[in-house]
């Protein structure tokens, strides 16, 4: 691949692809929408303000109108409403847990774990069932999630996963292995010796999904002031560049641009992943390929990549990149670095060589949320009106839904099965001052490159520096 293949933004099929312009998602809408108000009538009172307008914030939004729809709700959002990772993601809706399954059991209990891991298979349904009642189009398919095993040592990680499953309760409904004969009649990927399916899953289009539901927030009475950053969160109270809002209720949602927050600066850490996206591939490559189903796929690596094939035809492939930068910095309008577009290309070419090398049109990046324990948390101070959901760890598209309902029983003070989950309270102990942080989060995603390779190579189990990472940021 050429070094210009990040040069120039432009769309032109066999150009250089556009670099970052936030995502081909929203590009594919036509651009930036048009901006909404900023705030002007500072000082300003409500009865909740949310900040942040990503998929948290507004599902927070939409659930505080439906229980309560005389509420006064205003969202604070930094630029407009899905410019993070809501508008960015790779479109993957599964009910895949963020975070350590025996890490909320020590506090919880295992029945408690099991029941949110339904919770979570039931939010996917939630989710569609909301896009159906509210008329939003998100292109979203429910085909189920594959995750494809290309050596040994990731097929046996894949019969692991699956044993692990079935100890927590889940059965062949739920998740199976797939041999090489049956992963190659969904899709045929090179050197595929199986794969483990989930039907718990379904493809979205994230930026349909996001802007439809600020439409929808809107219509139920909600105010959205976008370009009006929030700069600190007090009780009862958020800060913003444009002036105060104060509030009964204050709610974070900001995931992974939590850090710009003042006194949130080591809280998540905002973990970079990047995309690349193909134009409308040909039938020939399509019959090549197979994936017909439009089921969402991942590969096992330590490095892994993420994938969907869009309702128009193209392959849309994600993974970390350069996964941090120094000082928890965000990117720029999503645009992202020359590597991290030609390791995506190769994870691409290898997957599915028969797509063309040219073929990429758009390449762009984001940030997620990562704790320091990797494990999602919401909570409610009732004493000074403040709350927070995040840490979703790059599984947010279901888990907003499921973390925003939480968070909205917890501030209208219900004593729910929701309030009640594992996720609810966790005390986490900050990350590492830099440069600590920034070494330690790049020797560790070194380590995992490196155990790739290793397994490439042959390794019948999980290569050691994949392990040792592993403990090293306490994962699993």
């Amino acid at each position: 691949m050429r070094s210009d293949v990040v040069s120039g933004p432009t769309s032109a099929v066999g150009d250089p692809p556009v670099n970052g312009a936030v995502s081909f998602w929203h590009e594919a809408l036509g651009g930036r929408p048009d901006a909404r108000a900023a705030l002007t009538d500072a000082p300003l009172r409500a009865d909740v303000a949310i900040v942040g307008g990503g998929f948290t914030g507004l599902w927070c939004a939409y659930y505080l109108k439906q229980a309560q729809p005389d509420l006064d709700v205003v969202v604070l959002e930094k630029e407009f409403a899905g410019f993070g990772a809501s508008g960015r993601n790779g479109g993957w809706m599964s009910a895949k847990l963020a975070g350590s399954r025996q890490r909320y059991a020590k506090t919880h209990g295992r029945s408690a774990v099991t029941r949110m891991e339904r919770l979570m298979i039931e939010a996917v349904d939630e989710i569609i069932g909301v896009t159906c009642a509210e008329g939003i189009d998100a292109d979203i398919v429910k085909s189920g999630l594959m995750h494809v095993a290309t050596n040994r040592a990731q097929f046996a990680r894949l019969q692991e996963g699956v044993a692990a499953d079935r100890e927590w309760g889940k059965g062949e409904k739920d998740v199976r292995l797939l041999d090489a004969k049956e992963t190659a009649e969904r899709m045929r990927i090179p050197n595929a010796v199986g794969s483990m399916f989930s039907p718990h899953a379904a493809r979205i289009h994230p930026a349909k999904l996001v802007r439809g539901l600020a439409e929808v927030v809107e219509r139920l009475g909600v105010r959205i002031f976008e370009n009006t950053p929030v700069t600190e969160i007090l009780p009862r109270t958020a800060v913003t560049t444009r002036g105060v809002v104060h509030a009964d209720v204050v709610l974070r949602c900001t995931e992974g641009f939590t850090a710009s927050i003042k006194g949130q600066r080591r809280v998540w850490l905002p973990m970079n992943s990047a995309m690349v996206i193909t134009e409308p591939l040909d039938a020939a490559a399509w019959s090549t390929i197979g994936w017909s189903g439009h089921e969402l796929l991942g590969d096992v690596a330590h490095g892994y990549t993420y994938a969907q094939h869009t309702a128009d035809g193209r392959v849309a492939i994600g993974g970390r990149g350069v996964p941090y930068r120094f000082g928890s910095r965000t990117d720029q309008d999503g645009r992202t670095q020359p590597r991290t577009v030609q390791q995506l290309v190769q994870a691409l070419r290898k997957h599915f060589p028969a797509v063309p090398a040219r073929a990429i049109e758009h390449t762009w990046c984001g940030v997620l949320g990562v704790p320091r324990d990797w494990c999602t948390t919401v909570g409610y101070d009732q004493a000074t009106g403040v709350g927070y959901a995040g840490g979703y760890v790059g599984h947010g598209v279901t888990t907003t839904n499921l973390a925003a309902r939480t968070l909205v029983d917890l501030a209208l003070g219900r004593d729910t099965e929701l309030t009640r989950l594992p996720w609810v309270g966790r005390q986490v102990r900050r990350w590492e001052p830099e440069p600590l942080r920034w070494a330690g989060v790049h020797a560790v995603y070194g380590l995992y490159h490196l155990a790739d390779r290793l397994e490439d190579r042959g390794s019948a189990g999980t290569a050691l520096p994949a392990r040792i990472a592993d403990r090293i940021t306490g994962r699993h």
